[in-house]
């Protein structure tokens, strides 16, 4: 090779092939999940924010049905309102709250079975479950009028083992009777919601890995202590949404109050149906109304936060 002939060109570097360029969605693409929760926002639009808007006008007007009613931003309107019915507010907490309470105690272990024990027999169970939303509300709660008679089966058999001694101490039941008490009124809220307390649970259970509970036994962990430290934390959110679909519709339901209670055990439900059908005084009856739900919003946003999840099944 002579002095001037020109090095050798050093061997070029293998190039990366390059990706082919993303292609932006046409407007009318990125348009179409718009257009698809076009039908859910304006049935929210038309059958909640407008009523709910029109309740809110309602409950800050003065008047009568003869005489009209108007505007008039009347507020006392709210504190006459809870000043007068303070009991049944309270009432309607106090029986939703024990509703939700035995619906979760009766439906975990039915929604734990369903999980992990029923096998074939699974679809079976569930459908037993819904079974009675085969039927309808008013139909459930008027059978439970025959169950809780006066002389009947379940009063006698309550008697002999001293339960309605118990209940009645407490306040909850009169002697030899239950018809017409709190624990009936309560009898009613649990069994007409208890589908509502299972079926989430059911399906937060049955996301579990099994491997969990079969590694929580490999490290030598009793069923006592797999329960305790990965069945039911990992169960929460079904636990959450349970009590959030029996409590929210148990605290304003008034239809277990009046077939199955008495003047002593009106929710304030049965307040609201009478002050809009019977007394026809519709701005009470919308100021009871956004009252108790400022109430079921409180309580369940304080709720949500203690409960430790933020996931909902």
């Amino acid at each position: 090779m002579s002095a001037t002939a020109a090095p050798p060109a050093p061997p070029a570097e293998p190039q990366e092939p390059r990706e082919p360029a993303l292609r932006k969605p046409s407007t009318r693409k990125r348009l179409v999940p718009y257009w698809l929760l076009l039908p859910g926002i304006l049935w929210l639009l038309v059958f909640f924010a407008l009523p709910l808007v029109y309740q809110a006008s309602t409950s800050v007007q003065t008047g009568s049905l003869e005489q009209g009613f108007e505007v008039t931003w009347h507020f006392q309107t709210y504190v006459d309102a809870l000043r007068e019915y303070w009991p049944q507010f309270i009432r309607s907490l106090l029986y939703a709250g024990t509703a939700t309470l035995l619906c979760l105690l009766l439906g975990y272990p039915l929604a734990y079975l369903i999980a992990f024990k029923a096998g074939r027999w699974r679809n079976l169970v569930l459908v037993l479950v819904i079974a009675p939303f085969f039927t309808s509300f008013l139909i459930r709660t008027l059978a439970w009028k025959t169950i809780l008679a006066d002389g009947g089966a379940v009063v006698d058999v309550l008697d002999t083992l001293h339960v309605l001694d118990v209940t009645g101490w407490l306040g909850w039941t009169e002697p030899g009777r239950v018809l017409a008490t709190p624990m009936a009124v309560v009898c009613g809220l649990t069994y007409n919601f208890l589908p509502f307390m299972i079926l989430p649970l059911y399906t937060s259970l049955e996301r579990i890995d099994g491997r969990l509970h079969e590694a929580a036994g490999d490290l030598y962990a009793t069923p006592a202590t797999t329960f305790r430290k990965v069945t039911f934390p990992l169960s929460m959110p079904g636990v959450v949404s349970g009590t959030l679909l029996t409590f929210i519709p148990a605290s304003g339901d008034y239809v277990n109050a009046e077939l199955l209670g008495s003047t002593d055990t009106k929710m304030v439900g049965s307040v609201i149906q009478s002050q809009f059908l019977r007394v026809l005084d519709y701005p009470t009856a919308a100021a009871l109304s956004f009252i108790l739900m400022a109430i079921v919003l409180l309580t369940v946003t304080v709720y949500i936060r203690r409960s430790g999840t933020e996931d909902l099944v």
